[in-house]
This record gives structure tokens, sequence and C-alpha cells, in this order.
């Protein structure tokens, strides 16, 4: 094995290991009675939001809205996704960070 294809599996590895699906579906919480909202921003956040979404009973009332950087949304239905600009500002990303007040 080559020093390229070690350090490239490793990385491979690593990423897939803290992927939101390897990762956040066993601290879910029991849905509680009412609505869930799940609020977020961060490049993560759209992997997350849809994570969040797959894993959640069908049943159970579930909205929310989280910001992520242009070109790291995903498809979601039942959480909003929103783009922003990072590392600098733009209007999407404070009209974003204004709904979430």
């Amino acid at each position: 094995m080559s020093v390229h294809d070690l350090l490239t599996g490793s990385f491979s590895t690593a990423f897939a290991a803290v992927r939101a699906e390897a990762v956040l579906p066993a601290h879910l919480p029991e849905p509680p009675r009412g609505r869930t909202i799940v609020v977020g921003a961060g490049k993560a956040a759209a992997d997350m939001a849809a994570c969040v979404e797959r894993h959640w009973p069908a049943s159970a009332p579930l909205a929310g809205l989280v910001i992520t950087r242009h070109g790291h949304d995903l498809p979601t239905r039942r959480i909003e996704v929103v783009t922003a600009g990072h590392p600098l500002p733009d209007a999407e990303g404070v009209a974003a960070a204004t709904r979430l007040r």
C-alpha cells in the first residue's frame, strides 16, 4: 500500500466516522408531546437536519430552520435549509439569522 493510499484511506474512514448518519441517530431523544423544532447553523447543519428527518417518526411533528454555507445544502422536507455566505456573512445569512430570533 502506498503512502498516498494509506492517507487517502485514513481520511475517508475518519470522514465517514463523523458524518451525521454515523453519530446522530443514537443520540436522538424520544419525540416529546407536541412538536419538535430544530434550529442550527454551520457547514454540517443540513446533513444533521436531513439525518434527523430520516430518523424522526413520521407521526411526530417536526419543523425547523438551519443555516449552512452556500453549496452545502441538502433536500429536506420538514426542516428548512437556508444557505448563506461563509466565512464572510452575506445578506442571506443576515436574513436567516434574523429569522432564528
